[in-house]
């Protein structure tokens, strides 16, 4: 028999998460509100690996000169933009979800990330950005001798 661990907070605080999801997606920017910057928000993963990190974010649909990289004072910025599909004004829509507009994420990046360095890829759909460590910062190798 599997012992399970009890959390009571574990179901209030996934709803808080769900719910905090789904007001960020439909968050749209109005000159009301100035804390939206963007229409939509792609989902994005970010991973260290010993020489690099790794910012891989979901873009279907933009186009890869629609999208934007700029890295200022440690800043990493990714805007882009998804256009819209040419709708028949006689069609009749009963649902759409798919949100188009302008995105825009930024990221705060660590001192040992090497700016100059900084490449980025698209390929169907997924956006792979690759942020160097500079060398100074390479973990170094020390031989025991006997």
């Amino acid at each position: 028999m599997a012992l399970t661990r009890y959390e009571p907070w574990s179901l209030l605080n996934q709803l808080q998460r769900e719910l905090e999801r789904t007001f960020d997606t439909a968050r749209v920017a109005s000159p009301e509100n100035s804390v939206a910057t963007a229409e939509w928000a792609p989902a994005v993963d970010i991973k260290e690996e010993s020489d690099r990190y790794v910012l891989v974010a979901d873009v279907p649909g933009v186009s890869p000169d629609n999208i934007d990289i700029t890295m200022e004072n440690g800043v990493l910025t990714l805007k882009g933009e998804r256009s819209t599909e040419a709708k028949e004004q006689n069609q009749n829509y009963k649902r759409v979800e798919r949100i188009y507009g302008t995105f825009h994420r930024r990221f705060s990046l660590p001192d040992t990330a090497d700016a100059e360095g900084i490449a980025a890829k698209c390929n169907n759909g997924v956006l792979e950005i690759s942020i160097p460590k500079k060398a100074s910062v390479q973990p170094k190798k020390i031989a025991v001798s006997a």
